[in-house]
């Protein structure tokens, strides 16, 4: 068997196994790319690896240099090909990542094996990763994931944390962090050792952490957390059984989110805001008069975003015979959180109801009476709750519009197991079959709750205690249910041929999406019509707003499609083969083939439920990818160096559109996108003290086509121009890149090591990204002069077509107190800086089809993106035993 170690960031070389995603495939491949911090100063005699695929493994010694409490998306930044922005230096706002151009939705992100996408959307929360201390590794396939990974978008590779196991020693860590932004850490471990006749052994540990937003006068971060782990070894055979659990709770504030227009900060005094009036009183309650809601409570950043998540996971190995080896790998995860937020100002909660009937007009129901034209009932309609006669501010009438908490909620309970079985057939050669179930219940609302009366929520989540209508049922703005359901097959071989290693595996999953929508459609774009189950009232709902479908085309012509449910089911044979040679005892070639599969997510299909079944509208079609990877490596006792090349082949590659009179994300098919680029690194340690490394990655992708967003079956967006009419219904975005991933990455790092002292800094620079798939300009104002609803006559530009490149410099250093009395060994003191030279830059965003362009001819809004985490300066101190 092989091993190459890749250095990076503050990188030296350890003799240490590398680790898949599940039990079976650390079984399987028990050899990888490397990219540590362990300090073995001895380079030499490393082999080349034995895999075929591109992958990087960060270690514990790299983590630990990296700030306290820091996402381990922020680590791997120094991966070629990973692209991350971090919304704030300690990494409790998560972030925005993208790996060789694919945004995180079409990342697998992992702990242990089991999946931590959300099973909806696919979107990463990296503040739902174990506390950094306990993590043993993070493993990064680039444009590929194992066989046996429960993922249904992992189309752009896979991040799989790996948890440390417990010491077989009783001792433990204690470690406080102080910060700037009045940031304050505490973790605290203990290892109890092995305890039992058999060797049993077991960790437990907790933090907390809290700290203020860099940029505002008011909101904080807020998290604790409660790990444990128990491992049990198996005869001697390298069998085991280990069961871990983590409990994480967050109560954060959303913060630096602006739009990218001329008023975007440029400069550091321009990065601070704050927000307009707060402190503040909601409006003062008048009996017998009309109240209007005001502005307090609703700013974006006085949003909470909670979160409580539990995941219970086990992993297992059986030698059931010589050479036969069976792994089991079940998991059970809890979610609840929602995302925060008011009634808008235009769209408040009213204490009366709402006109059902259009034939009125939508007439005002608290100063018009019922009648053949008017009827009103309570529930969601239009964006906004509706009471019918609750009086909601206790001033004695049911007259006023009032401003509630009006988050969307979700919760969230997932099974899965992975189960394989490996055979070494003989030295050379051996075969695997695994199994892989993962049953998510996505349960998706969206109640209604009170302020108090300076703006702050009663309680975070409004499900806990929802407001309801006159009729005695919760009113809520989604109401939705979702199964989504894996059941998957695999297989692999490997064989060693001289100097030829080969893999083969495929995968055949089955995946169905079993989704419920208690609520009328009444529009693509995921608008929704909501009574909260009142079957009486969907009846008048039905009676006065009938769905039309149009003869023709099969497609609807107004009202609203009827609450319902629907079961789709997607399959594919996805191959995964590769090779690697050796030429000389110093260089290496690896090749490799991989099929990829992304099942359209959830808020995708429940917005073709406005579309009747037997349209193709109403069943998107899923992602596929074609993705081939080749490389060489050389390696010699001081230098090692590794340059990959890769293309993948996009096909059906979703984007989303925002419409700015709907004021909703819609989504498009941006057909085929061609994908490739190229990655490479080096390292060079000319003598025990010093460890250099650089990285660089460059990108580039095409889509083939623009894409129709409007104008009906007969217009043809290849002859259409850019003008009002061209603009509103296209997105001309053939030949052009896609958004939000930089067009290149490069960068350094240095560790040098001076008796007591351990002096690392690592620099980055990261390349344009574009804010439009059309690589447009971001513009405001009248698109061709002919709109009669703005003043001015021309287009304006508020921001380029491309956020610019930027530099990230991060500093650390740690006294190492072994150093002065071996007792202390795991005692230092550690201080680190994020973004030493304080540059002021554009931050994470997730890039967009199109800026849109209403039916009046004018530009929609500019996009919303994060500012860039500023200088931040913390000191640690860590006490071990």
């Amino acid at each position: 068997m092989k091993k190459v170690i890749l250095l990076c960031s503050a990188a030296f070389v350890a003799p240490t196994a590398a680790f898949a995603q599940s039990t079976g495939s650390v079984d399987f491949e028990k050899e990888t790319v490397v990219v540590t911090g362990t300090r073995t100063q001895d380079v030499g005699g490393i082999q080349s690896p034995d895999t075929s695929k591109a992958k990087a493994v960060v270690t514990q010694e790299l983590i630990s240099r990296n700030g306290p409490g820091q996402t381990v998306l922020d680590t791997i930044n120094v991966v070629p090909g990973v692209s991350f922005q971090n919304n704030d230096a300690y990494g409790n706002a998560g972030g925005t990542l993208t790996v060789r151009g694919f945004d995180s939705t079409r990342v697998s992100y992992t702990l242990d094996g089991i999946q931590l996408n959300d099973s909806g959307n696919y979107s990463i929360y990296s503040n739902f990763s174990i506390d950094p201390e306990l993590i043993e590794q993070v493993n990064v396939n680039l444009g590929s994931t194992d066989v046996d990974s429960p993922t249904a978008s992992a189309v752009g590779g896979t991040i799989n944390q790996r948890t440390r196991n417990p010491a077989k020693v009783m001792g433990g860590r204690f470690s406080a962090s102080v910060g700037q932004y009045d940031y304050r850490r505490y973790f605290g471990l203990f290892d109890t050792g092995e305890f039992t006749p058999w060797g049993t052994r077991a960790f437990v540990s907790a933090s907390t952490s809290k700290y203020d937003n860099p940029f505002n006068n008011y909101g904080k971060l807020d998290r604790q957390q409660y790990n444990a782990k128990v491992y049990q070894p198996i005869g001697s055979a390298g069998d085991f059984v280990s069961v871990a659990g983590r409990y994480n709770q967050d109560r954060n504030n959303f913060f630096g989110s602006l739009a990218l227009d001329q008023n975007f900060p440029t400069t550091k005094d321009e990065r601070e805001y704050v927000i307009s009036g707060y402190p503040c009183t909601t409006d003062e309650p008048q009996a017998g008069v009309a109240d209007t809601n005001n502005s307090c409570g609703t700013q974006f950043d006085r949003r909470y975003n909670p979160s409580n998540s539990v995941n219970i996971r086990a992993n297992s190995r059986f030698t059931l015979a010589p050479g036969l080896v069976l792994t089991v790998d079940p998991s059970y995860q809890y979610t609840k959180a929602n995302g925060g937020g008011t009634t808008s100002s235009s769209r408040p909660a009213r204490e009366y109801g709402y006109d059902i009937n259009p034939a009125g007009g939508r007439s005002n129901c608290s100063t018009t009476v019922e009648s053949a034209t008017v009827v009103c009932i309570p529930g969601y309609f239009g964006g906004a709750p509706y009471f019918d006669g609750v009086d909601l501010n206790g001033d004695g009438d049911t007259l006023d519009s009032v401003t509630v908490l009006a988050p969307s909620q979700t919760r969230t309970r997932r099974y899965a197991v992975i189960a394989g079985l490996r055979y070494d057939i003989n030295d050379n050669h051996t075969v695997r079959a695994t199994f892989t179930h993962d049953y998510s219940n996505h349960r998706q609302t969206g109640q209604v709750g009170l302020i108090d009366r300076d703006g702050e929520p009663l309680d975070v989540f409004p499900v806990n205690n929802p407001l309801e209508g006159a009729n005695g049922v919760a009113l809520q703005k989604r109401d939705r249910q979702s199964y989504a359901i894996l059941n998957q097959v695999a297989g692999e071989y490997r064989g060693e041929f001289g100097p030829l290693t080969v893999n083969a595996g495929a995968r055949l999953p089955f995946f169905k999406r079993d989704l419920e929508n208690n609520c009328f459609a009444s529009s693509a774009d995921g608008n929704v019509e909501c009574s909260g189950g009142d079957i009486a009232i969907d009846a008048l709902v039905q009676q006065y707003n009938p769905y039309v479908i149009s003869p023709t085309t099969g497609l609807p012509t107004g009202g609203y499609a009827l609450p319902g449910k629907r079961v789709l089911k997607y399959s594919k044979f996805l191959p995964n083969v590769g090779v690697v040679y050796d030429f000389t005892p110093r260089i290496s070639a690896f090749a490799n083939y991989a099929k990829g599969l992304s099942v359209p997510s959830t808020d995708n299909l429940y917005n073709a439920f406005y579309f009747p079944l037997s349209t193709n509208n109403a069943k998107p079609r899923p992602e596929m990818t074609d993705s081939f990877d080749g490389g060489v490596r050389y390696r010699s006792s001081k230098i090692q160096a590794q340059l990959a090349t890769w293309y993948t082949k996009f096909t059906d590659r979703l984007a989303s559109a925002y419409d700015p009179e709907l004021d909703r994300s819609v989504y498009r098919n941006l057909g085929r996108v061609n994908k490739w680029g190229i990655d490479g690194s080096v390292a060079y340690q000319p003598n025990k003290i010093l460890t250099l490394y650089a990285f660089g990655s460059w990108n580039k992708s095409k889509i083939q086509d623009n894409i129709q967003i409007g104008g009906g079956a007969d217009f043809d967006c290849d002859e259409a121009t850019a003008d009002a009419t061209g603009l509103r219904n296209c997105a001309f975005t053939a030949g052009n890149r896609e958004s939000g991933s930089p067009t290149y990455t490069y960068g350094g790092s240095g560790v040098v090591s001076l008796g007591p002292v351990d002096l690392g800094v690592t620099a980055k620079k990261t390349g344009k990204r574009y804010i439009y798939d059309t690589n447009m300009a971001v513009y405001s104002g009248d698109v061709d002069g002919l709109s009669t609803t703005v003043t001015t006559d021309d287009p304006v530009q508020i921001f380029s077509a491309a956020a610019p490149a930027y530099w990230l410099v991060n500093l650390d250093a740690r006294l190492n107190m072994g150093h002065f009395d071996k007792q202390l060994d795991k005692t230092y003191l550690q201080l680190n800086v994020y973004n030493l030279f304080d540059e002021t830059y554009v931050g994470g965003f997730g890039g967009g089809l199109n800026q849109g362009v209403s039916s009046s001819g004018v530009y929609g809004f500019a996009p919303n993106v994060q500012i860039g985490a500023p200088r931040t300066v913390s000191l640690t101190v860590n006490v071990g035993f």
